[in-house]
Parts: C-alpha cells; sequence; structure tokens
C-alpha cells in the first residue's frame, strides 16, 4: 500500500521570490524536512524569472504595485488562489497576506501560521499614516490570537507581540546560512567598498549616510532598489558622488551573487531611524551576511544589534546618524585604526559558526513538526 503524500504548507508573501531570502531559507529546510512547500509571491515589472528552488514556487500577476489598490488586489488575487489549493497549513507572511491565508485555513479546518517578518503595524511608512496605522492594527489583532503557531525574528520583537497578546511568540532568526568559502579579510586595513545591501525606504539612515561620504576615505557600493530609490540618486548626484565614483548604485542583485559583492566588501553598514518599534527591535538579516563575510560593520546602537555586539565585538556602534559620526566612525575601521580593524574581522571568524542559519533551522523544525508532523496525512479536499 503506498504511503500518504507528505503534508503540503502553504506559504504567502508580498515579495518578488527571487530576492526574499528569508523566505527561500524556511521553505529550503521544511522542504529538505519532509514537507512539500509551495511559497506564493507576486509578480513585478522587474522581476526576473524565477530560480531553481527545492520548493514550488508560484507568482500572482496584478495592475498595481504599491499603494491600497496594491494590497486589495494581492488580497483578493491571493485568497482566489488559494481556493485552488490544499494544504496542511496555511503561513502567513506578516499582516498583509494574514487575512486571506487566515480565510483559506479556516474554510479547510487547517492551522494557521504567522510568521512575523517585523511588527508591521510599526514600520515608517504606516506609523506616518494614523489611520492605515489603525486598520493594519485591527487586522493584528484579529490575526495573531487565531495562529496556531507564531514566531518572529529576534526576541526584542517576540517580547512586544507577547506582551501586546498574552500568547507565546518563537523566535526563527533571520540568519544566513554559513557557506564552505572561507571569510577574505585577513589582512588590511582594506582598501575596498563600503556596503550596504537591503531596500532604499524611509528610515534606513541612507540620506545621512550619502551627506557623510564626501569626509569618508572610502567607496560605498549600494545593493538594493525601493521607495527612495530616485531620491536617494538624486541626492548622489547632487552632492557629486557618482561623477567621482565614490558612490555605486547596483540595484537588485540576486542571492548568490550578493554573496560574493558582500565577501569583497571592506566594511557592512547598517543604519535605522528610531521611527517605529518595528524599526528599533529590529534583527535583519544583512547584519549576520556582514559576519558571515568576515567584515566589521557599522551599526546602529539598537537594542537587539548591542546586544549582539556585546557578546561577539563584530561591529562598531553609533548612538546617532549624524554624517559627521557616520563619516567618523567609518573612517575609523577604513583608515585610522587598522588594530581595530582586525580584532573585528578576527571576531567575526570566530562568530559566524554560532551565527548560522544551521542553527536556526532546527528550532524551524521543530515548530513545523509539532504543528504537523512530517508524516501526517494530507488533508483531504473540501
Amino acid at each position: 500500500m503506498p504511503s500518504p503524500p507528505a503534508p503540503r504548507l502553504l506559504f504567502a508573501v508580498t515579495t518578488d521570490l527571487c530576492f526574499d531570502q528569508r523566505m527561500q531559507r524556511i521553505c529550503g529546510s521544511l522542504a529538505a524536512a519532509g514537507y512539500r512547500v509551495q511559497l506564493v509571491g507576486w509578480q513585478r515589472p522587474a522581476s526576473p524569472p524565477l530560480t531553481s528552488q527545492p520548493y514550488a514556487q508560484h507568482r500572482l500577476r496584478g495592475w498595481f504595485q504599491r499603494g491600497k489598490l496594491f494590497y486589495l488586489e494581492y488580497n483578493l488575487r491571493l485568497f482566489f488562489y488559494l481556493l485552488t489549493q490544499k494544504a496542511a497549513a496555511w503561513c502567513a507572511c506578516d499582516l498583509d497576506t494574514a487575512l486571506p491565508m487566515w480565510l483559506r485555513a479556516r474554510l479547510g479546518g487547517q492551522p494557521l501560521v504567522y510568521d512575523a517578518h517585523e511588527l508591521f503595524t510599526e514600520v515608517p511608512e504606516v506609523v506616518a499614516r494614523p489611520a492605515v496605522q489603525r486598520i493594519w492594527r485591527g487586522i493584528e489583532r484579529f490575526i495573531v490570537p487565531r495562529a496556531q503557531l507564531a514566531y518572529t525574528v529576534g526576541p526584542a520583537l517576540a517580547g512586544v507581540f507577547e506582551q501586546r497578546y498574552g500568547r507565546p511568540f518563537a523566535v526563527v532568526r533571520n540568519v544566513s546560512r554559513l557557506g564552505a568559502e572561507a571569510p577574505l579579510r585577513t589582512a588590511g586595513p582594506p582598501t575596498s567598498y563600503i556596503l550596504y545591501q537591503g531596500a532604499l525606504n524611509v528610515g534606513r539612515g541612507l540620506e545621512n549616510l550619502l551627506a557623510a561620504m564626501p569626509q569618508v576615505a572610502g567607496r560605498l557600493v549600494i545593493c538594493g532598489e525601493g521607495d527612495c530609490s530616485a531620491a536617494l540618486r538624486a541626492q548622489a548626484g547632487q552632492l557629486g558622488l557618482l561623477e567621482s565614483g565614490q558612490v555605486e548604485f547596483r540595484g537588485f542583485v540576486l542571492p548568490e551573487a550578493l554573496r560574493e559583492v558582500t565577501r569583497q566588501a571592506a566594511v557592512g553598514i547598517m543604519l535605522l531611524e528610531n521611527i517605529g518599534l518595528s524599526y528599533y527591535y529590529s534583527l535583519a538579516n544583512k547584519f549576520f551576511d556582514y559576519v558571515h563575510a568576515g567584515i566589521p560593520q557599522v551599526l546602529i546602537d539598537f537594542p537587539e544589534y548591542r546586544a549582539l555586539n556585546e557578546q561577539f565585538d563584530v561591529a562598531d556602534l553609533v548612538a546617532d546618524l549624524q554624517p559627521d559620526t557616520l563619516a567618523r566612525a567609518l573612517n575609523r575601521l577604513l583608515r585610522d585604526e587598522p588594530a581595530r580593524y582586525q580584532h573585528l574581522a578576527a571576531n567575526c571568524r570566530r562568530a559566524a559558526p554560532q551565527l548560522s542559519w544551521q542553527h536556526e533551522e532546527r528550532e524551524l523544525r521543530r515548530l513545523y513538526e509539532k504543528l504537523v508532523p512530517p508524516g501526517a496525512t494530507a488533508p483531504r479536499p473540501l
């Protein structure tokens, strides 16, 4: 008698699947653990072809790419797509996918999983619009208590959710997988570039970073795009940083290529403004990417980063984002204190094995095995 098919897990995001490294790691690990996994995302105008993955992928298509009409269209298209699918668990990644995932789970009598990549109600774009924030907070109050499994990216955010809703939140940190390649940085000081990787959105400190660059003894490479892309390029042009070659915008870079760009960098940068609890309590994957590459970083002094740096000492923390402050911190590592640079680089090499996805995926598998054992019978059709 043939064995029943492995349980199927369906995840939904609003991002481009080619660039969502957290979801690539999560879905890949669960597929390796014996689940059938599908990840649903959104087709953007500039989306490259899907990369090969050990799980199924599907892109929804529509007319709108941002704003209220995008969220309305995405949720409607996602719900009608989900009606054609079956799964043992429905996994909403952040609030912008949660309502159709909850409804589909409710219709099928299967569990809802809430994977909070951030505190969505406290991101700057939401905090700046009180009416919009009230809507998302209402959705959060509805969804979070109804999720059979909930987890987020760091202990601080888990604590905020637990305080708000009186329910446990697990932690699966957004840590990159440690590869076999060795970090490049073994001697210095380096002559390579400063690297920023990530979204070019409000609150990332990028305007101040560009303003600091005329004082910095190095060049800056920016990998990513976002709502502020055009404004940041204009600012760099006005400062003469594009013409001089001191700043280079590379746009979206696929994860495999980005790892090599990171390994070639001298210093990583991770700056955020305190304009919402989501940023203040964040724990971004770029912190771990820089550690794995063996490169020191300049970090904003927020709780999660301070705690990790007290343990591993891999970065110089800055208390504010004034251009003079950023210039001093970067020049310290790039030019003024080579011994400090090498100390941090050596600490990165020691910390990398402890700060790896290989550790985090054990917790991820434990959570899903408790919810839906890999050998469980697949759900019957409605």
